[in-house]
């Protein structure tokens, strides 16, 4: 049976990339519940609309602006949760950037700095998180991975190559902690394509505003499993039927799939919008303001999932099930008492 959701309410939880996306939704979501949530970026001003949303609905925010690249700011972050709160229950490893470009325009500058933000980010909060958690013999550390760890796409090779140094990692340490008998609990996450402003503050090199590739998803709908990771810590949790699709594809059809991407992967990420040249983007610097957890595709997001409705409604399910077996045995025992 499900744990109930009430069961958040106090805990300890820090959010790298809390200021917009699927960062932000995760550290509000958790913040409904009731929780304790301390809040990791670049951009202060976010953090701080972000802290007040939370507080607004009962829970408490701690804002810890910082670059998720300089490892020892993420460990004096998680000292001041620790001196802060006494502990931390809940690592969320979420704080990404990335560079839409053909890799032949790409620098190794970029490339360097999409690795240092997304994989070694996540390294060190990883790092960070185990540092307060092996002492204590607990906590859950949830990564935010990617359909695009498994199976890569064009135009983004520095962000599916750090989604996928990130599941690498992850796999080791799992290993690790299982060899260790640790209750320390690891679980990624696996999105779809999300609705998230990275589309506008991105750093872009095809010219034109760029869109994730439908079906696209609320980043609520990935609040919803991170909320339900958090209690019922899995290996991986696939988030949504187009990241199965990917996945369960690059197994059986990786070929097809590369000549499929060729054609359709380029458009697929590409509106009509042309872009100015000189805009700022978010590489090096957070770009100035609060923009939210929504990018500019609502009309065309989906705010339900069935796979994560499944996940979080497993006793319903089971429930359902059992009545359903027992209206057909009745059926058939009806049906045999009428021949007899």
């Amino acid at each position: 049976m499900a744990r109930p959701l009430n069961e958040l309410k106090n805990k300890i939880v820090a959010v790298t990339g809390a200021s917009s996306g699927v960062g932000r939704a995760i550290a509000e979501a958790f913040g409904a519940q009731g929780a304790r949530v301390a809040l990791i970026a670049r951009n202060q001003q976010a953090l701080e609309h972000a802290a007040d949303e939370i507080r607004s609905r009962g829970g408490q925010a701690l804002v810890l602006p910082l670059d998720v690249a300089d490892p020892e700011a993420l460990q004096r972050a998680a000292a001041d949760v620790v001196a802060t709160w006494g502990h931390i229950d809940i690592w969320i490893n979420n704080a990404m950037v990335t560079v839409f470009s053909p890799v032949k325009e790409m620098t190794p500058e970029e490339y360097r700095r999409v690795m240092e933000v997304n994989y070694l980010g996540t390294v060190y909060g990883t790092l960070a998180a185990l540092r307060h958690m092996l002492s204590r013999d607990e906590g859950v550390i949830i990564q935010i991975g990617s359909a695009l760890a498994y199976r890569s796409i064009p135009l983004q090779s520095a962000y599916c190559a750090s989604k996928a140094a990130i599941r690498g990692f992850t796999d080791s340490l799992r290993s690790e902690l299982l060899h260790d008998r640790s209750k320390v609990k690891l679980t990624e996450l696996h999105l779809p394509a999300v609705n998230t402003p990275q589309f506008e503050v991105a750093r872009n090199k095809v010219g034109v505003r760029p869109q994730p590739i439908p079906p696209i998803y609320q980043p609520e709908v990935i609040a919803r499993a991170a909320l339900h990771a958090a209690l019922h810590p899995t290996r991986e949790m696939w988030v949504a039927g187009s990241t199965f699709k990917a996945i369960l594809g690059q197994k059986v059809i990786p070929g097809l799939l590369d000549r499929y991407l060729a054609k359709a992967g380029y458009s697929g990420q590409m509106t009509e919008t042309i872009l100015p040249e000189q805009r700022p983007d978010n590489l090096w610097e957070p770009v100035p303001g609060d923009h939210g957890a929504h990018g500019a595709f609502d009309s065309e997001a989906r705010a339900r999932s069935a796979e994560v409705w499944a996940r979080t409604h497993r006793g319903a399910l089971a429930a359902s099930a059992a009545a359903a077996a027992i209206s057909i045995a009745g059926a058939l025992l009806g049906y045999r008492a009428l021949r007899s």
